[in-house]
């Protein structure tokens, strides 16, 4: 065989790795070391000293083989060379043979990047000392053109490129779990995932890559072969946004928090999650527990009545309360009366340990003074519909209460829908544009933090300026304190069309960033827009209490007015200076506000009945007399679940939404209160006395 048949049969070998393929690789093997091992392959006596050096010893086959020796693709995760052919001739079997096995044997290194068309020379002639031709054959190939790069980038930096992609690409199949890829495809197919529509088609052809990696033996060509196919999207899949979801859910973090860090990183700050975040899989594995333990019976919840209640839970119960509060129509009319509840601002004080402990023993009969500043306050008590069923609760009955939730014009279930938050230890909220308080104005909310500068140019006894001060304070264009970590996280600058509310929303997450001395609330007028013929509502609520405001008069063009100057000093609010509240009487739960409504029943929360202690905080529950709600509230609360239920948290949270308690016009409903939050109430108590007493909690 001439050395041209060899090269021909390697040059058709070559065609055989090009086919099929878009990219063509390079393994580890020294350019030099393949170069003397074609040397030294061939027989003894077959490359023999020719002139110089030995016959097969030319600088265009050396030059060939050091720059294209090496080069393979990746077939069926099979590494195809060059070298993979056939010759059936003893001078140039054991090179190829040699080569092959050389090249195989060591790890893909890079995508082979070239910007040259041609490799090696064809040919070349020579002319003798006698005057003859020679011709002198030699290594080559033409590649085709799909593998000869025209990009600017150099051909380092494109194999780096690629390079980078393998590599990502293969820390995602080892470190990215099936389990969550299929998880987070679920949520995606619930429309639980902001955007997660955008990434469904990258994620299903992932998890199929992951199903496929697991069956395949060379994972290191399988990684060079598939980053290549499937590109950045998926090959770098772990770098993205939502590979930092899989990540963490990969490593066990709760779903929920996984979800909520990758909504930090994609979402708007309004954005609402529009479902809870569960799985068929976690549904099922609640299911399960759920069946261990006996409990399928307790899922089922209905408002509780007085005769599920037993009289050594009860603090204290209304003579009339087991005939359904029954009473005389005279009676009843007395009770329509309003009153302004600052009447009872120097009234008796006691605490509501004072209160159970002393003066409920020796009461006949309770009234309590129904605020405005109670309806978050509202409470129902909950019980199974099985009345057998075991508890699934931390204490030793199957009872639970539920607060009211879904207050008509709440301005906190309108905040939440906007995406902001209504928790921490201090809130500022206000709307405006009201029905028969139209206004189209661009009004802004501000707090002013201790340590604030502000102008006051007052005009006509009113405060009108468009000066902001100093950056100590939190609103409109400086909607961040970093120190304090207030912030204003609802925001609204259009002009209002008519029945819509706009709100705006500040809220200050944790006492301990808060500095001491004074805060200022006060509302700005930017711009007034037509029309302007009305003013605004506001809440502010710290130290568990809520103060509610409402003008009806509209502020002029950049008017500032102040709601509110309270001082914070060791952990605690004091009003310094607040404009008059809101005390206008609404209708809640069925019972109007500032009048006096008689209290059929006093108890402690369910997780203190029977003499428990330390299952959670206590709360004191006051049932009052024709107090209903029309919701329909959760069956249940996580905070209330047996241990052996949380690490099921989330299918729980939906599923006490689902469960809801069907409306009723017979339950115990009235007002709560926590041991743990300031408030207070007004009583009228008779006995063998009659007392108003104004209780602190």
């Amino acid at each position: 065989m001439e050395f041209k048949q060899f090269k021909e049969a390697m040059q058709q070998q070559a065609e055989k790795v090009f086919q099929g393929v878009e990219v063509l690789f390079e393994t580890e093997v020294g350019k030099d070391d393949l170069w003397n091992l074609y040397l030294d392959s061939f027989p003894e006596g077959t490359n023999e000293i020719y002139r110089e050096r030995r016959e097969f010893d030319c600088s265009a086959c050396k030059q060939f083989i050091r720059a294209f020796g090496n080069v393979v693709s990746i077939k069926n995760n099979e590494v195809v060379s060059i070298w993979d052919f056939e010759v059936n001739h003893p001078t140039y079997t054991p090179v190829v043979t040699a080569l092959s096995s050389f090249v195989k044997s060591a790890a893909v290194k890079d995508v082979f990047i070239t910007k040259e068309a041609k490799f090696g020379v064809d040919a070349n002639k020579e002319l003798g000392e006698d005057g003859t031709v020679r011709t002198w054959e030699h290594f080559y190939l033409q590649l085709p053109k799909k593998f000869v790069s025209k990009s600017s980038k150099s051909e380092a930096a494109l194999a780096g490129e690629y390079r980078d992609i393998r590599n990502v690409f293969k820390r995602s199949l080892e470190e990215i779990s099936q389990e969550a890829t299929e998880t987070i495809l679920e949520l995606i197919a619930q429309k639980s995932l902001y955007k997660g529509e955008e990434w469904q088609g990258v994620l299903e052809k992932f998890l199929a890559l992951q199903k496929e990696y697991q069956t395949v033996t060379n994972k290191e060509n399988y990684c060079w072969a598939k980053s290549v196919e499937v590109g950045g999207a998926v090959g770098k899949i772990r770098n993205h946004s939502i590979g930092t979801l899989l990540m963490d859910v990969s490593e066990g973090m709760d779903l929920d928090e996984a979800v909520r860090r990758y909504e930090k990183i994609v979402a708007p700050t309004n954005y609402k999650r529009p479902k809870a975040i569960f799985t068929k899989k976690m549904v099922e594995q609640a299911k399960k527990t759920v069946e261990e333990l006996g409990l399928s019976d307790s899922l089922g919840r209905r408002f509780a009545t007085i005769n599920d209640i037993t009289v050594n839970n009860i603090l204290f119960a209304n003579k009339d309360a087991h005939k359904q509060m029954a009473g005389d129509v005279f009676d009843e009319m007395s009770q329509e009366v309003s009153v302004n509840p600052k009447k009872f601002n120097k009234v008796e004080e006691i605490s509501i340990d004072d209160f159970v402990n002393n003066v409920i023993p020796k009461a006949t009969k309770i009234e309590l003074l129904l605020e405005n500043k109670h309806t978050p306050n509202l409470v129902s008590l909950i019980a199974p519909q099985n009345q057998d069923a075991p508890t699934m609760f931390k204490w030793n009955n199957n009872f639970s209460w539920a607060y009211n939730g879904n207050i008509t014009d709440s301005m906190k279930e309108r905040v939440k829908a906007a995406g902001g938050r209504v928790d921490g230890v201090l809130r500022f909220t206000h709307s405006w544009n009201y029905e028969g308080m139209r206004n189209g104005s661009l009004m802004d909310l501000h707090v002013f933090l201790p340590g604030s500068t502000q102008r006051h140019n007052i005009r006509g006894g009113k405060e009108i300026h468009d000066n902001y001060g100093n950056s100590e304070r939190v609103g409109w264009n400086h909607r961040k304190h970093i120190p304090s970590q207030g912030v204003q996280d609802v925001d609204y600058v259009n002009i209002a069309p008519p029945g819509y509310i706009p709100i705006e929303n500040i809220t200050f997450p944790t006492m301990d960033r808060l500095k001491e001395g004074v805060y200022i609330f006060k509302i700005h007028n930017w711009e007034a827009r037509h029309p302007n013929d009305g003013g605004f509502k506001a809440e502010i609520a710290f130290g568990g209490q809520e103060y509610r405001f409402e003008r009806k008069a509209p502020l002029e063009h950049k008017e500032w007015i102040t709601l509110a100057r309270v001082e914070l000093q060791k952990g605690e609010f004091k009003i310094l200076e607040m404009m008059e509240n809101d005390v206008t009487p609404i209708n809640v739960w069925g019972l109007p506000t500032n009048q006096f409504h008689p209290v059929s029943v006093c108890m402690y929360s369910p997780n203190y009945w029977d003499g428990q202690k330390g299952v959670g905080h206590r709360h004191y529950f006051f049932v009052l007399k024709g107090c209903k709600t029309e919701d329909q509230p959760n069956g249940f609360f996580n905070e209330f679940l047996k241990e052996e239920l949380m690490p099921h948290k989330r299918v729980f949270e939906a599923l006490g939404g689902k469960m809801k308690v069907e409306a009723s016009d017979n339950q115990l409903s009235g007002v709560g209160f926590s041991s743990t939050k300031r408030n207070s109430i007004v009583c009228k108590v008779e006995g063998s006395f009659t007392r108003t007493l104004k209780i602190n909690f």
